[in-house]
């Protein structure tokens, strides 16, 4: 009799327990914590097909050409004074550097996707062709005067080009109407850590006021081409057949036109929009020609694990509806989900965005975010058919779920306007389920069972 009676308070215990709504409520909250544990590997997932899609493409550019950065040229003569340095006087010696008075660029890139197992990559060939004058050379001569020593025949021009792997033709610089011919390597490591050299530049002192040069490189590279604007003018026309061309750095084109047939670019940079002089004294203004840097970034139409990862911040959105939608099924048509069950459906939710990543891999986004969501509603929607046993309440899961999924595509198509559309969905989402649950009461409602108090309408 006494274990009756003990069986008899325990299976009255557990069924107020069941018939609990604050105990329901509970559970389905330590279920949505729960849940985000998976949720936590799925963005460790989505990080980590990220990073080897990014060692994919540093694999392909160490074999190709890694992006490219041109500037140049730089004029260099070697002057000396003498310096007193204790009782002893000391020929100090020091480069001086003179940048051209103006330069033009003029680039065509022609683009190439290369592919790395299933990982895409942008490299292209381009020409690049430089040209310009040193107009202000007969006054840099006066300012070399008050050095004790010109080394004219050690003077030398230097031209940066960030991956010289990448140069695919020999190279000549055409120097007053003279062609000279180049040496790689850079004597001014400090401000070129990566270049060519002319040198032999001048017999003696040179007479003339006024000097000319022009060069072309046939070069390889990887996504990026990028300059520095050395000229006191400085023009760079940009040419290519890619269509999603994405402009960066200090400086944005003048003028730009992109269409399906790919793009072209026009900058005029002078030298007061950039933060160094015409003309220094050894080592200095590195920092500062670094910061002027600007070109093209050839990207991608998409990134398929950004929008992936973006989409994985909605995903206890997803969750917290369908969990919301089973519960108020409960609510208001006397039925009694198990725990069990809602681990099954949250499980399926979270599934979408392994098939996501997976899918879009191997395709588009848009397409892998249709199979995946599909694929998803109707496992749900079928699985809700089958424990709720009315086609009702299963074709509103239904819509529910994709209704949740369509704003999360939306939102993730309009970025700059996410934030505004984020919080006017989940704005319009609690008033709605503020507006359904007004007339319950709480305190008298069970989640099943005789007691239930009804809903007025």
């Amino acid at each position: 009799m006494e274990t009756e009676q003990a069986n008899s308070i325990f299976e009255n215990i557990s069924r107020k327990f069941r018939q609990s709504v604050t105990v329901k409520l509970f559970s389905i909250l330590v279920l949505m914590l729960l849940l985000l544990i998976p949720l936590a590997y799925v963005d460790s997932l989505i990080t980590e097909r990220k990073y080897l899609s990014i060692r994919a493409v540093d694999e392909v550019s160490q074999k190709w050409a890694n992006d490219q950065l041109i500037y140049g040229p730089i004029l260099t003569v070697p002057a000396g004074e003498w310096v007193q340095i204790g009782e002893h006087d000391q020929l100090v010696k020091r480069d001086i550097h003179l940048l051209p008075s103006s330069l033009q660029i003029e680039g065509n890139i022609e683009p190439e996707t290369l592919n790395r197992g299933i990982y895409e990559v942008v490299v292209y060939d381009s020409k690049v062709s430089l040209s310009g004058d040193f107009d202000e050379f007969g006054k840099f001569q006066e300012s070399l005067k008050r050095y004790d020593e010109v080394y004219w025949d050690d003077a030398f021009i230097t031209i940066h080009i960030s991956d010289l792997r990448g140069i695919k033709e020999k190279v000549l610089l055409n120097w007053n109407g003279n062609p000279k011919s180049v040496k790689p390597g850079s004597s001014i490591p400090k401000l070129i850590a990566s270049g060519i050299t002319v040198d032999d530049l001048f017999e003696g002192k040179p007479d003339s006021e006024s000097l000319k040069f022009s060069l072309d490189l046939m070069l390889q590279g990887s996504q990026k081409l990028s300059f520095i604007p050395m000229g006191k003018e400085t023009d760079v026309h940009l040419t290519s057949s890619w269509k999603d061309p994405s402009f960066t750095g200090s400086f944005l084109p003048d003028e730009r036109t992109v269409t399906e047939n790919g793009f072209t670019s026009t900058y005029k940079i002078l030298e007061l929009n950039r933060n160094f002089p015409q003309s220094w004294t050894g080592d200095r203004n590195t920092a500062a020609i670094m910061e002027s840097e600007f070109g093209v970034d050839l990207i991608l139409p998409v990134n398929n694990y950004t929008k992936a990862s973006r989409s994985s911040k909605y995903a206890l959105l997803a969750i917290s509806l369908t969990f919301l939608t089973f519960f108020l099924v409960e609510i208001f048509n006397n039925k009694n989900l198990h725990p069990f069950q809602y681990i099954l459906i949250g499980f399926a939710l979270i599934l979408f965005y392994t098939l996501l990543v997976s899918i879009s891999e191997q395709s588009n986004f848009d397409l892998a975010y249709l199979i995946s969501s599909v694929s998803v509603i109707s496992m749900i929607g079928l699985y809700s058919k089958s424990i709720l046993k009315d086609l009702k309440q299963s074709l509103l899961l239904i819509f529910i779920l994709t209704l949740t999924y369509t704003f999360v595509y939306i939102t993730l198509q309009v970025q700059d306007y996410a934030l505004l559309i984020g919080s006017i969905g989940l704005t319009s989402i609690l008033a709605l389920t503020m507006y359904i649950t007004r007339n319950i009461n709480w305190y008298e409602l069970n989640v099943s069972g005789k007691n239930q108090t009804p809903v007025q309408s």
